[in-house]
């Protein structure tokens, strides 16, 4: 069957790229530190816009925020944020831009006081993803419970743009809960991947 046959989730459509994002690491559960920060910063970045806006301009992101290490992000200061609202390559959004540098040390305050960044948020879930059953796009939420109540400890942690349909959707990204529809294809890869 072809990439474009296999029965997959409607959200990529027929965009390559997207397709790519979608069937190779959308879902999958990630336990990195750094690469989960950096999912939870791209995913402020997206409010408001599309995520496949925030896809095609992630290797820009990274070569601007010094591929999203939160020691460096957290010593930003007012000068390199007016660089970084001088670069096209990047949403140049100065609210989320001086949130992302106030993120890196929250993120960094988890580190020193937490059992790590992906520990303190994957035991939001137990640390296994959530295995959801969901039919189609329509009967995903935008939000739940959970991501609420993650939303409302990051926010008293310091951290900015991370709302419950953030949260959520960072959750689906790196692989806290499996939303791929039943049907999709990767719905049933994506289960077997739990540690």
């Amino acid at each position: 069957m072809s990439p474009k046959k296999k029965p997959r989730c409607s959200w990529p459509g027929e965009d390559p790229f997207y397709v790519a994002y979608h069937d190779e690491e959308w879902g999958v559960p990630e336990y990195d530190d750094r690469a989960l920060f950096e999912k939870l910063i791209l995913d402020g970045f997206q409010a408001g816009l599309s995520w496949i806006t925030i896809l095609r301009k992630r290797d820009s992101f990274r070569a601007a925020f010094d591929n999203f290490e939160p020691e460096k992000i957290a010593r930003y200061t007012p000068k390199r944020v007016e660089k970084l609202l001088g670069n096209a390559g990047i949403i140049r959004h100065r609210g989320k831009i001086e949130a992302t540098i106030g993120n890196a040390k929250a993120y960094l305050e988890i580190m020193e006081n937490e059992d790590g960044f992906a520990n303190f948020l994957w035991n939001y879930v137990d640390g296994k993803p959530l295995q959801n059953k969901w039919k189609g796009m329509k009967d995903i939420p935008a939000d739940t419970e959970l991501s609420k109540q993650l939303s409302k400890d990051l926010k008293a942690r310091g951290f900015k743009f991370c709302g419950p349909t953030i949260v959520y959707a960072f959750m689906q990204a790196v692989g806290m809960v499996n939303d791929h529809a039943t049907s999709c294809f990767r719905h049933k890869e994506v289960k077997k991947l739990v540690q």
